[in-house]
Protein backbone atom coordinates (compact mmCIF):
# COMPACT_ATOMS: atom_id res chain seq x y z
CA UNK A 1 0.00 0.00 0.00
CA UNK A 2 1.41 3.47 -1.36
CA UNK A 3 1.99 6.26 1.57
CA UNK A 4 0.37 8.58 -0.68
CA UNK A 5 -3.59 8.56 -1.19
CA UNK A 6 -3.17 11.38 -4.05
CA UNK A 7 -0.43 11.83 -6.60
CA UNK A 8 -1.21 14.82 -8.69
CA UNK A 9 1.50 15.85 -11.49
CA UNK A 10 1.23 18.52 -13.92
CA UNK A 11 -2.90 18.73 -13.97
CA UNK A 12 -4.35 20.65 -16.24
CA UNK A 13 -7.73 21.23 -17.57
CA UNK A 14 -9.17 23.13 -20.92
CA UNK A 15 -12.48 23.79 -21.30
CA UNK A 16 -14.19 24.79 -24.12
CA UNK A 17 -17.14 27.48 -24.46
CA UNK A 18 -17.65 27.93 -27.79
CA UNK A 19 -14.67 28.92 -29.58
CA UNK A 20 -13.21 30.20 -26.57
CA UNK A 21 -11.43 27.79 -24.05
CA UNK A 22 -10.39 28.21 -20.57
CA UNK A 23 -7.63 27.16 -18.92
CA UNK A 24 -8.97 26.24 -15.21
CA UNK A 25 -5.65 24.33 -14.25
CA UNK A 26 -2.10 25.27 -15.80
CA UNK A 27 0.01 22.36 -14.89
CA UNK A 28 -1.00 21.29 -11.41
CA UNK A 29 0.99 19.61 -8.90
CA UNK A 30 0.27 17.87 -5.58
CA UNK A 31 0.63 14.84 -3.27
CA UNK A 32 -1.31 14.23 0.02
CA UNK A 33 -0.67 11.40 2.57
CA UNK A 34 -2.74 8.82 3.46
CA UNK A 35 -4.32 10.11 7.11
CA UNK A 36 -3.60 13.73 6.31
CA UNK A 37 -6.06 16.63 6.93
CA UNK A 38 -5.82 19.44 4.14
CA UNK A 39 -7.30 21.98 2.88
CA UNK A 40 -7.17 23.77 -0.28
CA UNK A 41 -8.39 27.26 -0.52
CA UNK A 42 -8.20 30.10 -3.38
CA UNK A 43 -10.35 32.68 -4.66
CA UNK A 44 -12.62 32.63 -7.17
CA UNK A 45 -11.82 31.22 -10.52
CA UNK A 46 -8.20 30.01 -9.10
CA UNK A 47 -9.25 26.63 -10.16
CA UNK A 48 -9.66 24.74 -6.94
CA UNK A 49 -13.28 23.55 -7.60
CA UNK A 50 -11.89 22.04 -10.89
CA UNK A 51 -9.15 20.78 -8.93
CA UNK A 52 -11.62 19.08 -6.64
CA UNK A 53 -13.66 17.89 -9.16
CA UNK A 54 -10.63 16.04 -10.84
CA UNK A 55 -9.24 14.77 -7.58
CA UNK A 56 -12.93 13.43 -6.42
CA UNK A 57 -13.07 11.33 -9.82
CA UNK A 58 -16.01 13.76 -10.81
CA UNK A 59 -14.11 15.14 -13.63
CA UNK A 60 -10.89 13.96 -15.47
CA UNK A 61 -8.06 16.53 -16.55
CA UNK A 62 -7.04 16.95 -20.26
CA UNK A 63 -3.39 16.15 -19.42
CA UNK A 64 -1.45 14.94 -16.69
CA UNK A 65 -1.06 12.67 -14.37
CA UNK A 66 -3.41 10.95 -11.40
CA UNK A 67 -2.92 8.39 -9.42
CA UNK A 68 -5.56 7.67 -6.31
CA UNK A 69 -4.72 5.13 -3.88
CA UNK A 70 -2.35 3.32 -5.68
CA UNK A 71 -4.33 3.34 -9.31
CA UNK A 72 -3.53 5.47 -11.90
CA UNK A 73 -7.57 7.29 -13.04
CA UNK A 74 -6.52 10.25 -15.18
CA UNK A 75 -7.51 8.38 -18.55
CA UNK A 76 -10.24 6.29 -17.33
CA UNK A 77 -13.95 6.67 -19.02
CA UNK A 78 -16.83 7.53 -17.38
CA UNK A 79 -18.27 4.25 -16.01
CA UNK A 80 -14.61 3.48 -14.50
CA UNK A 81 -14.81 6.77 -12.92
CA UNK A 82 -18.17 5.73 -11.45
CA UNK A 83 -16.50 2.65 -9.98
CA UNK A 84 -13.49 4.19 -8.36
CA UNK A 85 -15.47 7.34 -6.76
CA UNK A 86 -17.94 4.83 -5.22
CA UNK A 87 -14.96 3.06 -3.67
CA UNK A 88 -12.39 5.19 -3.08
CA UNK A 89 -14.28 8.90 -1.95
CA UNK A 90 -16.47 9.88 -0.01
CA UNK A 91 -18.27 13.44 -0.50
CA UNK A 92 -19.69 16.12 1.96
CA UNK A 93 -21.05 19.10 0.06
CA UNK A 94 -22.25 22.24 1.30
CA UNK A 95 -26.38 22.15 0.43
CA UNK A 96 -25.59 18.28 2.31
CA UNK A 97 -27.30 16.64 -1.37
CA UNK A 98 -29.69 14.33 0.68
CA UNK A 99 -33.22 12.45 -1.26
CA UNK A 100 -35.69 14.94 0.92
CA UNK A 101 -38.19 11.80 0.65
CA UNK A 102 -36.24 9.09 1.51
CA UNK A 103 -34.65 8.37 5.29
CA UNK A 104 -31.22 9.11 6.71
CA UNK A 105 -31.07 5.54 6.70
CA UNK A 106 -31.79 4.99 3.29
CA UNK A 107 -29.68 8.19 1.77
CA UNK A 108 -26.86 6.55 4.11
CA UNK A 109 -27.55 3.43 2.29
CA UNK A 110 -26.88 4.90 -1.58
CA UNK A 111 -23.31 4.14 -1.82
CA UNK A 112 -23.86 0.32 -0.44
CA UNK A 113 -26.80 0.08 -3.08
CA UNK A 114 -24.00 1.39 -5.85
CA UNK A 115 -21.51 -0.75 -4.94
CA UNK A 116 -24.71 -3.72 -5.35
CA UNK A 117 -23.80 -4.71 -1.61
CA UNK A 118 -27.15 -6.50 -0.40
CA UNK A 119 -26.04 -8.83 2.55
CA UNK A 120 -25.93 -6.62 5.92
CA UNK A 121 -26.32 -3.76 3.93
CA UNK A 122 -28.80 -1.76 6.75
CA UNK A 123 -26.63 -2.64 9.26
CA UNK A 124 -23.30 -1.00 8.07
CA UNK A 125 -25.55 2.06 7.47
CA UNK A 126 -26.90 2.22 10.76
CA UNK A 127 -23.46 2.32 12.08
CA UNK A 128 -22.03 4.97 10.08
CA UNK A 129 -25.31 7.02 11.19
CA UNK A 130 -24.29 6.05 15.03
CA UNK A 131 -20.51 6.71 14.33
CA UNK A 132 -21.90 10.42 13.65
CA UNK A 133 -24.50 10.71 16.96
CA UNK A 134 -27.57 10.07 14.66
CA UNK A 135 -28.49 6.56 16.08
CA UNK A 136 -31.57 7.61 17.08
CA UNK A 137 -32.78 9.51 13.87
CA UNK A 138 -31.90 6.99 11.33
CA UNK A 139 -36.40 6.90 9.99
CA UNK A 140 -36.63 10.99 10.13
CA UNK A 141 -36.04 12.54 6.87
CA UNK A 142 -34.03 15.19 5.84
CA UNK A 143 -36.68 18.09 6.43
CA UNK A 144 -37.35 17.01 9.76
CA UNK A 145 -33.93 17.35 10.64
CA UNK A 146 -31.87 20.39 11.63
CA UNK A 147 -29.04 21.50 9.37
CA UNK A 148 -26.13 19.80 11.31
CA UNK A 149 -28.13 16.89 11.49
CA UNK A 150 -28.62 16.53 7.70
CA UNK A 151 -24.97 17.18 7.63
CA UNK A 152 -24.20 14.08 10.05
CA UNK A 153 -26.39 12.48 7.60
CA UNK A 154 -24.17 13.62 4.77
CA UNK A 155 -20.97 12.14 6.96
CA UNK A 156 -22.35 9.17 7.77
CA UNK A 157 -23.23 8.78 3.58
CA UNK A 158 -19.32 9.62 2.57
CA UNK A 159 -18.15 7.40 5.45
CA UNK A 160 -19.93 3.93 4.88
CA UNK A 161 -17.81 2.49 2.39
CA UNK A 162 -14.83 3.18 3.97
CA UNK A 163 -13.42 5.47 1.64
CA UNK A 164 -9.62 5.90 1.28
CA UNK A 165 -10.50 9.68 1.22
CA UNK A 166 -13.54 12.12 2.25
CA UNK A 167 -13.49 15.49 -0.02
CA UNK A 168 -15.50 18.36 2.05
CA UNK A 169 -16.47 21.23 -0.01
CA UNK A 170 -17.13 23.66 2.14
CA UNK A 171 -19.05 21.26 4.80
CA UNK A 172 -20.00 24.03 7.36
CA UNK A 173 -21.15 27.02 4.50
CA UNK A 174 -24.02 26.55 5.69
CA UNK A 175 -24.22 26.51 9.39
CA UNK A 176 -24.23 28.65 11.98
CA UNK A 177 -20.58 29.25 14.05
CA UNK A 178 -21.55 26.78 16.41
CA UNK A 179 -22.79 24.02 14.52
CA UNK A 180 -20.36 24.03 12.22
CA UNK A 181 -17.64 24.08 14.73
CA UNK A 182 -19.71 20.85 15.94
CA UNK A 183 -18.97 19.69 12.21
CA UNK A 184 -15.40 20.13 11.99
CA UNK A 185 -15.03 18.28 15.26
CA UNK A 186 -16.85 15.22 14.21
CA UNK A 187 -14.38 15.12 10.92
CA UNK A 188 -11.62 16.00 12.44
CA UNK A 189 -12.65 12.88 15.04
CA UNK A 190 -13.30 10.84 12.10
CA UNK A 191 -9.97 11.26 10.68
CA UNK A 192 -8.27 10.76 13.89
CA UNK A 193 -9.83 7.19 14.74
CA UNK A 194 -10.14 5.60 11.47
CA UNK A 195 -7.50 7.29 9.53
CA UNK A 196 -9.41 8.79 6.72
CA UNK A 197 -7.72 11.41 4.70
CA UNK A 198 -9.85 14.50 5.09
CA UNK A 199 -9.57 16.94 2.30
CA UNK A 200 -11.54 20.34 2.59
CA UNK A 201 -12.52 22.95 0.27
CA UNK A 202 -13.06 26.37 1.88
CA UNK A 203 -12.83 29.87 1.86
CA UNK A 204 -12.99 29.83 5.95
CA UNK A 205 -9.40 30.81 7.30
CA UNK A 206 -11.19 29.41 10.64
CA UNK A 207 -11.59 25.59 8.91
CA UNK A 208 -8.30 25.88 7.74
CA UNK A 209 -6.50 26.77 10.17
CA UNK A 210 -7.79 23.36 11.73
CA UNK A 211 -5.97 21.28 9.33
CA UNK A 212 -2.48 19.79 9.09
CA UNK A 213 -1.50 21.74 5.68
CA UNK A 214 -3.04 24.47 3.51
CA UNK A 215 -2.74 23.89 -0.18
CA UNK A 216 -3.36 27.18 -1.51
CA UNK A 217 -4.20 27.20 -5.62
CA UNK A 218 -4.46 30.63 -8.28
CA UNK A 219 -4.49 30.80 -12.10
CA UNK A 220 -4.48 26.83 -11.97
CA UNK A 221 -1.52 26.49 -10.03
CA UNK A 222 -0.12 25.48 -6.54
CA UNK A 223 0.84 28.39 -5.59
CA UNK A 224 1.58 27.30 -1.76
CA UNK A 225 1.05 23.80 0.14
CA UNK A 226 2.20 25.26 3.57
CA UNK A 227 1.90 23.43 6.78
CA UNK A 228 -0.70 24.39 8.93
CA UNK A 229 -1.93 23.54 12.67
CA UNK A 230 -0.75 19.57 13.51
Amino acid sequence: MTDWVVEAKDLTKVYKMGEVEVQALSGASLKIKRGEVVSIMGPSGSGKSTMMNILGCLDRPTSGEYVLDGESVATLNDDQLAIIRNHKVGFVFQSFNLLSRQSALFNVELPLRYAGIVEKRSEIAKAALEAVGLGDRMKHRPTELSGGQQQRVAIARAIVNDPAMIMADEPTGNLDSKVGKEIMTLLLNLNKDRGTTLIIVTHDPTVSGQTQRVIRIRDGLVEDAAEGKK
